[in-house]
């Protein structure tokens, strides 16, 4: 037989009235967290720039500066949300005639609130310029839509392809309107899946041996080299964007974890309990 218990109206239930989650302690250690992100960034952009460098011989190399980025943005996620976490425990409410089992489970959930909303300002934060930057960017290619002189992407492999040997040699007409066609074959070609169609392949040598005044033989092995390079370096962005994204992600799991238990430390301090009894015991394990 199951009981049921009714609570009358007015009846003390023993649940305490204060709220479970202390939203100005949360807001305040996540406004932190993201001020030292940022800081720290700035700090990290200061010292990538100081140790890089476009002469042969000086500066770190690509792996070790890869790897040092990596390692800077752990070190990054360390340091704020810990103690952005730590104000979020510390600063909170004191809940009384709580059990130290819920005191602690709210105060890891206090520091883990605090480092989502922080990821949360931080992404609108870097969304706002980056929007302003892309608005910006575009509008400035609406208004320069005609000019010949635009840069993009594959300009630079076309570049390569109607470099000629012999400068006076050219003789394939509009060159503006060369470059656009080949420009569009390549774009289409590589957002596609990085190869040219055969037929458009021997276009393009035609082209360039036309404009370059090379054997065709030379041609068609200019655009295999510009066609490898290009592979080459598109490889190289997808490789380094992943790896970015797999710091990335590295770093703010180690964020989530090291906010969460320097809020168990600020809370358990906050109430005098750390390292003592109970909760000293519960935090040691």
């Amino acid at each position: 037989m199951i009981d049921t218990v009714i609570v009358q109206p007015g009846v003390d239930t023993g649940e305490p009235s204060v709220a479970g989650v202390s939203w100005p302690a949360v807001t305040a250690g996540a406004v932190v967290s993201c001020a030292l992100t940022f800081v720290l960034l700035a700090f990290g952009l200061g010292l990538g720039l100081s140790v890089v460098s476009p002469w042969a011989g000086s500066g770190v190399s690509a792996t070790t500066f890869k790897i040092g980025t990596g390692l800077y943005l752990l070190v990054i996620a360390m340091l704020s949300s810990s103690i952005g976490g730590y104000l979020a425990g510390r600063l909170r409410t004191r809940w009384t005639g709580v059990h130290s089992d819920e005191v602690y489970f709210r105060d890891t959930a206090h520091g883990f609130i605090a480092w989502a909303l922080a990821a949360v300002l931080g992404a609108v934060l870097l969304a706002s310029p980056a929007g302003s930057l892309i608005s910006g960017g575009a509008s400035g290619a609406t208004q320069g839509a005609a000019a010949a002189s635009r840069s993009g992407p594959m300009d630079g492999y076309v570049d390569t392809l109607l470099r000629s040997d012999n400068p006076s040699s050219q003789n394939a007409g509009n060159g503006n309107e060369t470059r656009g066609e080949l420009l569009r074959l390549f774009t289409s070609s590589f957002r596609n899946g990085g190869e040219l169609k055969s037929t458009d392949r021997e276009y393009v040598a035609k082209v360039v041996a036309a404009r370059t005044g090379l054997s065709q033989a030379d041609a068609d092995k200019r655009v295999n080299e510009v066609v490898t390079q290009a592979k080459t370096d598109l490889d190289a962005a997808r490789k380094a964007t992943a790896q970015l994204a797999f710091w990335l992600t590295a770093s703010l799991l180690l964020g989530a974890f090291c906010a969460s238990l320097a809020a168990t430390e600020g809370g358990g301090l906050r109430d005098g309990t750390w390292g003592t009894g109970t909760w000293g015991n519960k935090a040691r394990r």
